[in-house]
């Protein structure tokens, strides 16, 4: 993992959590793709930490009900460099300061509509925090293309955990010890990137 270090120096309030200078939660985006609700958990988690505005991507036409042909259709998506059409939308992307976008990984990869979004988007100077939640198998390439996708903002470092299993037919796991154990990881990474209120 890699982080970019912010300009500014973090201070410490007397309950001894982190607050970022300058940076308030009205500030920030939580924008966020998820298929099984897994990662719709762990944004929901960062949202109760750090506040802000709280968005799921929305396809214009939604992915199939179907695994495996959604499977397939992202392939040819990421094969072609296809960017679906977003239903979702953002009034003022300038407003925003801080940028959380979270995404599972498909294929190894950034999810299209996730691309989508990035690259409907200048984020220049912006803070950008990626969120992931997978199979087992890692983030992939996708930090890597959220880094691509951003070449003028601030990348902090990535969280990554393990959700459901669809291609096993388990779907969300982000429930009782698993949720816990996943709100105390989620915790520790803001604090070390200074980014929990």
């Amino acid at each position: 993992m890699w982080v970019l270090p912010l300009s500014c120096t973090a201070t410490t309030d007397t309950a001894g959590q982190y607050e970022q200078p300058g940076i308030e939660p009205e500030r920030v985006l939580i924008v966020y793709v998820s298929r099984t609700n897994n990662t719709k958990a762990v944004a929901g988690i960062i949202h109760k930490q750090v506040g802000g505005t709280l968005l799921a991507l929305e396809l214009e036409n939604p992915y199939p009900e179907h695994y495996q042909t959604t499977v397939d259709q992202v392939a040819e998506e990421n094969r072609r460099g296809y960017l679906p059409p977003l239903k979702t939308k953002v009034e003022d992307i300038a407003k925003y300061d801080v940028l959380f976008i979270g995404f599972p990984t498909w294929g190894m990869q950034l999810p299209p509509p996730m691309k989508s979004f990035l690259s409907q988007h200048d984020l220049s100077g912006k803070i950008v925090v990626p969120f992931n939640t997978n199979a087992g198998y890692g983030i992939g390439n996708s930090f890597e293309t959220v880094r691509q996708l951003c070449p003028n903002s601030t990348i902090m470092e990535g969280f990554s955990t393990q959700g459901g299993k669809e291609r096993d037919g388990i779907l969300y796991v982000m429930e009782e010890d698993k949720e816990k154990q996943v709100q105390v990881d989620v915790i520790k990474w803001l604090q070390k990137i200074q980014m929990k209120h």
